[in-house]
């Protein structure tokens, strides 16, 4: 989502500041924008257009100086607009005197605005960033720091916020409140950033910032002091970073590059293991696994999928009862916590403010029996959960999911196994037999991934198409869904997903040789029943297109598509079906001409409610 980065130094950081922005075009956003302390003054450059238009004018106006902030920005407050943009500036009298950028949304933010406005500022943008910039301009009285503390004990909602003052140079403030915030130690220079792979090449030394702590960046030290104003200090973390601006090699996007290195990404999750322990999990899984009666998964979007589908696993294979939740609707409802519940939570950044609000909400209700599965091991989920696995993914730069997602799966199959084994509801030969399974999935994908050629052809036809109806059965269905978002998510076309039972009690009222009908077909116990729902659609005039497991005794025929899968995979049948919905989604939004990578209106990390 939006991305920060602050610098002070005895160098031009210029360079520094826009090379971290360049590594958050990924996240997704509208607008960016830099603010220097130059020669006594504030000068910024903000634009509408990628990252490389911003450095073109910066490089014209040369723009260069030892303190400074970056921003890209995915609107909330006001739209997509070179005057909502930040940074933001506040001072009276006409010369600004504070640079300032924020993720997050200020709840308040109208309240603070008419107070300020009564004062005497005029606000320039519809943001409620504006408001803080104002606000600790309003405060400032000789210390920046001070000031930041004294204004965000007035902002109710979520922020980071980096800070610079005119009258201080050589110093950024910053502050952190349910959106992430992390410093980078430099010698005789410090870093300000929400993601450390901003500051990748530039320093591995990183602090990650808790809520309610406000932190002083100067050029010899970083002061941290947290929401009561008491002075903390943070561990120092040796990160190694690796910089969001990778080699395409021979693909066009970033989509299509990530859907390939899926065997890769599946084989590294997997980590040569060799048996099933609960300790895959933490050293204390056993014991924690051995106390819990139940299961509640919290998620989000794609991560939300994963979950759906590891119900099916847990329930049929640990036979332990699984409730899965919306985070951002779970904790907004009155629910009946169970201390004896696992809760895990699954999110590729380990940042997703939904998914830590859910977390935290039902760590409230006493139920701490906590794990989250999570692609980034220095996240803030990681660091709040009990337990964790760590999925190697790797960086996924295009905005929708795909390595993530069939990582997710293959780190919730290995918890399914162990919860299984501490309950003693699995046997040697069943975990063998999916351990051998396990081991075997990346040649497994990999052969899938060579139907890219025939699924081509049939995203020319759904080019055209504007809206497109999804079927699956049993574990399957989760899939349907994670497929029909992937095709809305790149392509815009209207997809929607639904047990393939559901079309008599009402989708079937939309099914026309117009509306394309992608079906999930494995050989499993609901093949016969799918192969009537799908009888429900050619009766109807409706065109069939099915990924059918090679024994299925599904053949194309007139309105009936197949593209056959290699092999029928069982209980991991799920993973493999994901793949074929990537690339129809990927190559019918290449096809329509879209943004494959940064589609309209959507961030790849969402740190906002």
């Amino acid at each position: 989502m939006c991305g920060i980065v602050g610098a002070v130094g005895q160098r031009d950081i210029t360079p520094i500041l826009l090379e971290g922005l360049k590594r958050l075009e990924y996240r997704g956003y509208d607008s960016c924008g830099v603010a220097i302390h130059a020669d006594g003054a504030l000068k910024r450059a903000r634009s509408t257009q990628r990252v490389a238009e911003l450095v073109e004018q910066v490089q014209a106006e040369g723009i260069q100086g030892y303190t400074g902030i970056a921003h890209t920005r995915w609107a909330t407050h006001g739209a997509p607009a070179t005057h909502n943009a930040h940074p933001h500036f506040s001072g009276k009298g006409g010369a600004a005197r504070i640079a300032l950028v924020h993720n997050g949304i200020i709840e308040n933010h109208d309240e603070l605005r008419a107070e300020l406005t009564d004062v005497g500022y005029v606000f320039e943008s519809q943001t409620d960033t504006e408001v803080i910039a104002h606000l600790v301009d309003h405060l400032y009285n000789g210390d920046l720091f001070e000031a930041l503390q004294q204004a965000v004990r007035r902002l109710q909602g979520a922020y980071a916020i980096a800070v610079f003052c005119r009258d201080e140079p050589h110093r950024v403030v910053g502050a952190r409140q349910g959106s992430p915030l992390v410093v980078g130690l430099g010698e005789g220079e410090n870093f300000l950033a929400s993601d450390a792979l901003a500051l990748a090449g530039t320093t591995d030394q990183i602090i990650y910032l808790e809520d309610g702590d406000v932190v002083d960046l100067q050029l010899a030290r970083v002061w941290v002091v947290n929401a009561q104003g008491q002075p903390v200090e943070h561990e120092v973390h040796t990160v190694h970073l690796h910089t969001a601006a990778a080699d395409l090699g021979p693909y066009r996007h970033y989509m299509q590059k990530e859907i390939f290195e899926q065997p890769r990404a599946v084989g590294d999750t997997l980590q040569d293991i060799e048996t099933i322990t609960p300790e895959l999990f933490g050293d204390a899984a056993y014991k924690v696994f051995n106390e819990i009666d139940s299961v509640l998964i919290l998620a989000c979007g794609t991560s939300y999928y994963a979950g759906l589908t590891a119900r099916y696993w847990i329930e049929s294979i640990a036979k332990l009862p699984v409730n899965v939740e919306i985070a951002s609707e779970y904790r907004y409802r009155e629910s009946v916590p169970n201390p004896r519940t696992l809760v895990v939570t699954i999110s590729q950044s380990g940042e997703t403010a939904d998914t830590l609000a859910a977390l935290k909400h039902a760590r409230s209700m006493s139920m701490e029996h906590t794990l989250t599965i999570c692609n980034v091991a220095t996240s803030a989920m990681v660091r709040e959960c009990k337990l964790h696995y760590i999925t190697r993914a790797g960086v996924e730069i295009g905005v929708a999911s795909t390595k993530a997602f069939t990582t997710q799966l293959t780190a919730l199959c290995l918890l399914t196994l162990a919860l299984a084994q501490v309950k003693g509801r699995s046997t040697d030969a069943m975990e063998e037999q999916l351990l051998k399974n396990l081991r075997h999935l990346p040649a497994a994908i990999g052969a899938v991934l060579a139907l890219e050629p025939q699924i081509i052809g049939w995203a020319e036809r759904f080019a055209s198409k504007e809206h497109a109806l999804f079927l699956g059965r049993g574990m399957h269905y989760p899939i349907a869904l994670e497929g029909a978002l992937k095709l809305k998510e790149i392509s815009y076309i209207h997809a929607e997903a639904y047990p393939a039972g559901e079309l008599k009690h009402g989708p079937l009222a939309l099914v026309t040789e117009a509306m394309p009908v992608v079906t999930i077909a494995p050989n499993d116990e609901l093949l016969e029943k799918l192969k009537s729902n799908m009888q429900e659609v050619r009766a109807r005039g409706g065109e069939l297109y099915v990924f059918a497991d090679s024994d299925t005794r599904i053949g194309s025929s007139e309105g009936m598509h197949v593209i056959r899968m290699p092999e029928n995979y069982g209980k991991l049948s799920p993973i493999l079906h994901t793949i074929p919905l990537q690339l129809l989604a990927y190559h019918t939004a290449v096809a329509r001409g879209t943004d494959v990578d940064k589609p309209r209106n959507l961030a790849k990390s969402v740190t906002v409610e």
